[in-house]
């Protein structure tokens, strides 16, 4: 029977499976699907760093309204492998469903909680007058057959899929539609749908990523010159600048280092070229002396760092919060520049266009930073949401120097109320002068060698950071957002906006009034309207993905206020809604964070142990916190038994406090 009620406007797909599985076409064709009725989606990808095998686990929260995380349920499942069964299926909540390739898995009852149903999807019995097809077209039918239990319209699918494979063919389409309809079928004959009754708009909502927002947005603010070296979780912005660079008038540069990068970037934008470049925490480490030399050449350029889990090489393919140190302190010297930092996809966007403004009307570089998360999850945005005719502003840029000759030559670096000085093109008939990375007076000559004149030095360099005091005032400062009268409110920063909107919903809808306070500019830094919200705030915590709470430091670097709390989250993955509620929760019941490995936890570590050591042939079943065992900490006592059979292998012993593995002690034989 139906397990759902009709008020239900909201679902979460799960689909899992190996790297090279295809999971990424399956996701998009779904996501697709969806957004062309009008639904909006949400999709974040947990993936491995790996070509083939390991696990990926991508996400998929598609609802009428605007989602803007990736949430904390799970509806319906998609296992391609085995692994993916025993990692997510537990996972699954009432009333939802789990769907596989029943020719290549089995799901073991044990996995299931109950009023979970579970459709298994025979591929060779319903493909086998389809012709040959490859193996991943498993993910097709069972696809199909999903389409069916969520209540979408098959048609739409294969008018996805259609598109998909245009350019393969009407024979290829065909297959692959035909693949997918006996997948619907065969759940229309055998599973009752979800109970899910949508309200379609049919508006067909654009569906892509924060890279490919920002990418956009450089496009569409004039950009002719991006560089990069291929970093994750950077490299889809360089993806998409080769795919449409040449349509778009964007020349693009494979640098063969971040440094190249760097000096590359900021000489186009000397020449008068608005250049972007973008790369992650490691190759931002060495850009980071250039960017100071973009600040005393006053040329304009455009950085972004797209943070991923640090430090070294660390987590390539995770997410993080943990850059913010690292670009508050790249270069050396004071120099003038402003970092930004984009929420959503929509800012993405029209704030690369801005950074661009900036730039140039300033003379500065811009930093943009975002993370994995934001850079690299799959989203909706409103059919409108992002306009093509955006302001152009490129500042003091003058192309004819003749009045600035006739009044006693060209001062590159005029010192101005401003601090922002005429900038010409090179080659303008008259007005050479030198761009060096050495101080130096108004007309570029240098005051670091024989001309050394300290007087010039405070008034050169008081004149390139005064333009910080006009960037500000451009700039809108943040507003509370939520009652004013809260019990707590939380600060974040970057992408960890959805999440704690959301969070904050959560929690005035079981009593506990909260409100949020979000920053978008980091420097310069609205520090007077920060601080006059904040005195006012009865409680507050910052919501941040690191382990030291850096904006939290900064906030009190520069508004002089120490929060009470910091909710911090620092394993690679994103903030869900419920981690932030329970925190919150626990903060107010004066409960403080032990750091103690919770149960889920030591089922991961369980897994992590048998797969490295004992071939994923089984599985943790039962878990026990005991003191005795002569270990140096309380410990997680963890029964392992075979998949198959459930006969018992040995017991692992993880503890409580550091998460060490203290022991495996295998089951006697005979035992």
């Amino acid at each position: 029977m139906s397990t759902a009620s009709s008020e239900q406007r909201e679902i979460t797909v799960g689909i899992a499976g190996a790297a090279g599985d295809g999971l990424d076409k399956t996701g998009d064709t779904l996501a697709h699907t969806a957004s062309r009725l009008g639904l909006h989606v949400y999709a974040y990808n947990s993936y491995q760093s790996l070509i083939r095998g390991g696990h990926t686990w991508l996400r998929l929260r598609i609802g009428e309204q605007k989602v803007t995380n990736h949430g904390d349920h799970l509806n319906a499942l998609i296992a391609l492998n085995e692994d993916s069964l025993e990692r997510h299926a537990p996972e699954v909540e009432p009333g939802g469903v789990i769907l596989f390739n029943s020719d290549k898995l089995r799901c073991d009852p044990f996995l299931v909680r109950d009023g979970v149903r579970v459709l298994e999807v025979p591929f060779k019995t319903l493909t086998k007058d389809l012709g040959k097809l490859l193996p991943v077209m498993q993910n097709t039918v069972v696809l199909g057959a999903l389409i069916h239990v969520i209540g979408l319209e098959f048609d739409v699918m294969a008018g996805m899929l259609a598109d998909t494979f245009a350019h393969k063919g009407p024979q290829i389409i065909e297959q692959n539609v035909g693949v997918a309809r006996v997948g619907y079928d065969y759940a229309r004959q055998n599973l009752e749908p979800m109970g899910y009754t949508w309200s379609f708009t049919r508006t067909r909502l654009p569906v892509l990523t924060g890279n490919t927002a920002m990418a956009m947005g450089a496009v569409a603010a004039g950009c002719k010159f991006y560089a990069a070296y291929p970093m994750s979780p950077a490299s889809s912005i360089l993806h998409w600048f080769m795919a449409h660079g040449e349509r778009c008038g964007v020349a693009v540069k494979q640098a063969e280092d971040e440094l190249a990068v760097a000096n590359m970037t900021i000489g186009a934008g000397h020449a008068g070229v608005r250049a972007m470049c973008a790369t992650s925490g490691g190759g931002f480490a060495l850009m980071t002396e250039a960017i100071g030399m973009a600040s005393i050449l006053e040329a304009p350029a455009v950085f972004i760092n797209v943070q991923r889990g640090g430090p070294s090489t660390g987590l390539p393919t995770k997410t993080e919060q943990g850059d913010l140190n690292q670009v508050f302190g790249a270069s050396q010297g004071d120099y003038p520049r402003m970092i930004v930092a984009p929420v959503n996809l929509t800012d993405c966007y029209y704030m690369t266009v801005e950074a661009f403004n900036i730039a140039e009307k300033f003379q500065l570089p811009v930093i943009m930073i975002s993370d994995l998360l934001l850079g690299q999850h799959v989203e909706t945005v409103e059919a409108d949401a992002l306009k093509p005719d955006v302001p152009i502003e490129r500042g003091e840029l003058i192309r004819d120097a003749s009045a600035a000759l006739m009044s006693g030559g060209f001062k590159r670096y005029t010192f101005t109320p401003s601090g922002v000085s005429p900038r010409v093109l090179p080659g303008t008939e008259g007005t050479a002068y030198v761009a060096a990375t050495d101080d130096h007076d108004e007309t570029g000559v240098l005051i670091s060698d024989e001309h050394t004149n300290p007087a010039l030095r405070r008034k050169s360099q008081e004149k390139r950071m005064h333009k910080l005091k006009g960037v500000l005032a451009q700039l809108p400062p943040p507003r509370l957002e939520g009652p004013a009268d809260a019990d707590v409110t939380l600060i974040g920063w970057g992408s960890t906006w959805g999440v704690i909107h959301e969070a904050a919903s959560q929690l005035n809808e079981i009593g506990i009034r909260a409100n949020h306070l979000h920053i978008r500019y980091l420097f310069p830094f609205h520090n007077r309207e920060v601080r006059e919200i904040l005195q006012a705030c009865r409680r507050t915590a910052v919501v941040e993905c690191n382990y030291t709470g850096q904006f939290a430091r900064h906030l009190r670097a520069e508004t002089g206020f120490s929060v009470d709390d910091l909710i911090l989250k620092y394993n690679g993955e994103p903030f869900e809604p419920g981690d932030i509620v329970e925190r919150v929760k626990a903060i107010l019941e004066g409960r403080p964070y032990n750091g103690q490995v919770a149960q889920d936890e030591a089922r991961e570590m369980a897994y992590h142990y048998i797969r490295v050591y004992l071939q994923e042939d089984a599985r943790p079943v039962r878990f026990e916190q005991i003191s005795e065992g002569g270990y140096s900490e309380p410990v997680w006592q963890v029964q392992i038994a075979a998949r198959e059979g459930g006969k018992p292998l040995g017991k692992l012993f993880i503890g409580l406090e550091t998460g060490s593995i203290h022991e495996w002690r295998a089951e006697a034989v005979g035992a």
